[in-house]
């Protein structure tokens, strides 16, 4: 696999690709999934794939090693690339609410599973609700700025997380 100059979809598209012909099931998500639906207006550097099921470490080390990735505290690195790759554990989920719609990029015959819209604008609310991050308030705004993504599925899910007041101040920058 060639990843020099590869662009965050692309690396992400041959890497999810590559592991699930080694038996390993992955979603993209975090800052990456922004990225791509904000047709790289926000740049990330980081690849968060979450793990389907529970894959031993040293599994994934062996794989990627074997095309030129090498671990660096807990992150994947390689030399051809600026970015950098993570595997978050099971269950794939946003706050205390499993995941329920994952969406595909497809190029050729590679298939890339990651966070719909909706939840990767769930996923970016997440870190600024429980960490007061607000360069994910903005990351969930350029989200919805750029894609259809489901506002009352968001109000519900932001209700159960106990997060109306943060939502409301979401809306309102939405407007």
């Amino acid at each position: 696999m060639k990843i020099e100059n590869m662009s965050i979809v692309d690396l992400a598209v041959n890497l999810s690709d590559y592991l699930r012909k080694n038996g390993i099931e992955t979603v993209l998500s975090g800052g990456a999934c922004v990225t791509i639906y904000t047709e790289n207006k926000y740049m990330s550097y980081d690849l968060d794939f979450v793990l389907l099921s529970f894959v031993n470490q040293k599994k994934i080390e062996k794989i990627l090693l074997n095309i030129g990735f090498h671990i660096t505290g807990k992150y994947f690195k390689h030399e051809e690339t600026p970015y950098f790759v993570e595997f978050l554990s099971p269950p794939l989920s946003v706050g205390e609410e499993p995941v329920k719609e994952i969406s595909e990029i497809i190029k050729e015959d590679k298939v890339l599973k990651l966070l719909s819209p909706t939840d990767c604008v769930k996923d970016r609310l997440a870190a600024y609700y429980f960490w007061d991050d607000r360069q994910s308030l903005d990351q969930a705004i350029l989200v919805c700025k750029n894609n259809p993504v489901n506002l009352k599925e968001v109000k519900r899910w932001s209700k159960n997380e106990n997060m109306e007041d943060k939502f409301r101040l979401f809306q309102s920058r939405l407007r």
